[in-house]
């Protein structure tokens, strides 16, 4: 009877711990998405590959030229690749 009780108890246990490590290792973004045609100088250096000089190089694009109207768009941003861009994607939104 001990023995059944130490399995369940480890049983429940792991389950626990892959409920919280599954979606962890997945690789589900912890953070929200961040709508590059709003989105501060602060919350577009917290990309990948985005420093604060990138950063504010987007919103002087997006000042000059208007909204962007795609994730693509950026790459005419200087210093902003298709790498860059793909990194980034599932971080991104477009409203």
């Amino acid at each position: 009877m001990q023995n059944h009780f130490k399995l369940a108890c480890k049983t429940f246990f792991l389950s626990c711990l892959m409920a919280i490590a599954i979606p962890t290792l997945a690789g589900e973004p912890s953070q929200s998405l961040i709508n590059i045609n709003n989105a501060s100088v602060e919350q577009l250096s917290e990309l990948k590959g985005i420093g604060k000089a990138k950063a504010e190089a987007i919103v002087a694009y997006r000042e000059a030229h208007g909204k962007f109207s795609s994730f693509e768009e950026l790459s005419a941003v200087k210093g902003i690749g298709a790498a860059t861009i793909e990194k980034n994607k599932a971080l991104l939104a477009i409203e």
